[in-house]
C-alpha cells in the first residue's frame, strides 16, 4: 500500500487551491474593488458639482473672492473671507481646548481609572459622540450664551480690557455668541470622538512597553510623553484629525451660538460666520442659477479644499515625525 498516496478530498482540495481558490473569490475581489472605485467617483462627483458651481462666482469675482470679506446679496458682492476666518479660527480654538481633554480624558480611562468606573464613562462617551448637532446647538444657546454675556465677557473685560493687545481680543458688546462660544460648543462635540479613538490606540499599545517604562523607575507623566505618545502617535494624529473634519463642517451647532455676522474681527466675544452655518442659512433664499448660489457652491469648494490641505499636512508632519523617530533609534 502507498502510504504517500494522498486522500481524494484532500487531493481536490490542492487542485481546488491551485484553480484559483473557491468559486466566490472573483466575485468577492469584483465587489471590493467596486466598493474602493465607488468611493473615489462619489468624491470625484462632489468636487465636480462644488467646482462647476461655483465657476461663476470665481469668474465674476476672480482672485478678489478669496480675499474679500463683503457679503451683500443686495449689491450681488460676494467674498469668501469672513466666513474662511470664521471656520478657521472657530475650528482652531474648538481643537485647543478638545485635544488636551481628550488625551487626558483616554489617558486617565486607559491606564489610571478603575476598571469599572472606565467602562461606565467610556460609555458616557461614546453616547456623547452620538448625540445629533442640534441639541448641542439648542444647548449651548439656552445654557452658555446667558454666562458668556453676563460673567465671562464682563470679567474678561476688566481683567484684560486694559492691557494692550489682549483688550481686543475681549472687546465688543457683550452678546453672549460669538467665536468662543462657538469654539466651546466645537470642543464639546468633537471631544468624544477624538478620546474614543485615542482610547482605542492606547488600549491597542501592548501592555510591556508600559510596564517596561514603569520598571525602569519613570513616572506616569514619562510613560505618557516617552512611550506612549511616541507609540500612538499615528492613532493620535488621525483622531484629532477626525475631530477636525468634524469641527470645520458643522452646521447646525454653530449656527445657534456664533452670532452669524459676516465680518473679520480678532474679539473673541464678537458675532461671526462659518462657511457652514452662511451655506445652511443662505442655500434656501439662493434662486436657481443666481450668483449668490453659485458663491455659496464656491465656498463649499473652499471648504472641502481646506480639509484637503489640513489632511495633507497632517500627513506630511506624521511622516517627519516618524523619519526623525528612526534617524533617532
Amino acid at each position: 500500500m502507498d502510504v504517500s498516496a494522498k486522500p481524494p478530498a484532500q487531493m481536490d482540495g490542492q487542485k481546488h487551491r491551485r484553480s484559483g481558490g473557491f468559486a466566490g473569490d472573483p466575485l468577492f475581489k469584483m465587489l471590493v474593488m467596486a466598493t474602493g472605485i465607488g468611493v473615489l467617483l462619489v468624491l470625484g462627483a462632489i468636487i465636480a458639482v462644488m467646482s462647476i458651481g461655483g465657476f461663476p462666482a470665481f469668474k465674476a469675482f476672480g482672485p478678489g473672492f478669496l480675499v474679500s470679506a463683503v457679503w451683500n446679496p443686495v449689491s450681488q458682492h460676494f467674498g469668501a473671507a469672513a466666513p474662511v476666518f470664521g471656520t478657521l479660527a472657530s475650528s482652531a480654538l474648538g481643537l485647543l481646548i478638545a485635544v488636551p481633554l481628550a488625551f487626558g480624558t483616554a489617558f486617565w480611562l486607559t491606564a489610571l481609572a478603575p476598571p469599572v468606573l472606565a467602562a461606565i464613562i467610556g460609555m458616557a462617551v461614546q453616547l456623547l459622540a452620538a448625540v445629533p448637532s442640534i441639541i448641542f446647538g439648542m444647548w449651548g444657546f439656552f445654557v452658555l450664551v446667558p454666562p458668556m454675556a453676563h460673567y465671562v465677557q464682563p470679567f474678561a473685560r476688566h481683567m484684560f480690557g486694559h492691557i494692550p493687545g489682549l483688550s481686543a481680543l475681549v472687546s465688543g458688546a457683550p452678546f453672549g455668541t460669538g467665536m468662543l462660544t462657538a469654539g466651546l460648543i466645537l470642543a464639546i462635540m468633537v471631544m468624544p470622538s477624538i478620546t474614543a479613538v485615542m482610547r482605542d490606540v492606547f488600549t491597542s499599545m501592548p501592555t510591556v512597553l508600559r510596564e517596561s517604562a514603569y520598571g525602569l523607575g519613570a513616572t506616569r507623566w514619562e510613560v505618557m510623553r516617552q512611550v506612549v505618545l511616541p507609540w500612538s502617535r499615528q492613532g493620535v494624529v488621525g483622531g484629532i484629525v477626525l475631530g477636525m473634519g468634524r469641527a470645520m463642517g458643522e452646521t447646525m451647532a454653530v449656527t445657534f451660538v456664533i452670532g452669524d455676522s459676516n465680518h473679520i474681527g480678532w474679539s473673541l466675544f464678537a458675532p461671526a460666520n462659518t462657511i457652514a452655518s452662511l451655506i445652511a442659512l443662505e442655500f434656501p433664499e439662493s434662486p436657481a442659477g443666481s450668483l449668490k448660489l453659485a458663491s455659496l457652491m464656491a465656498l463649499g469648494a473652499i471648504l472641502m479644499a481646506i480639509s484637503f490641505v489640513t489632511l495633507w499636512c497632517s500627513r506630511i508632519l506624521l511622516a517627519r515625525g516618524e523619519a526623525q523617530a528612526g534617524k533617532r533609534s
